[in-house]
């Protein structure tokens, strides 16, 4: 696996989600605040959709679809609720000083 640069901190609302062209692919670097960030592919697996344009919850470490309403868990990218059924795919996330790597 390769680790590429995605942003930088500042570049990711505290406790919310942005989007980013990574290696050809759409991926959401989500912030956690005290939780740390993840990275999970930003596009919805049951119906084209945003998910960093979703709520954030940080308790859970979820991101909610905007369209349907599907929570996905951003450790595994597995739907915790319906109508999504297939997971979408996370990357490991590492913080160098104010940079955000991720490995694809």
């Amino acid at each position: 696996m390769a680790s590429i640069r995605v942003c930088t901190v500042s570049q990711v609302p505290e406790l919310g989600a942005a989007r980013f062209e990574v290696d050809g692919r759409q991926v959401a670097i989500v912030n956690l605040g005290a939780g740390g960030f993840r990275a999970i592919d930003a596009v919805c697996s049951h119906e084209h959709a945003w998910l960093d344009e979703g709520d954030v919850d940080a308790d859970e470490a979820t991101i909610e679809c905007p369209k349907h309403g599907s929570c996905f868990d951003l450790d595994s990218g597995r739907p915790r609720t319906l109508p999504a059924i297939a997971p979408v795919n996370v990357y490991p996330v590492t913080v160098n000083d104010d940079e955000i790597m991720i490995e694809v």
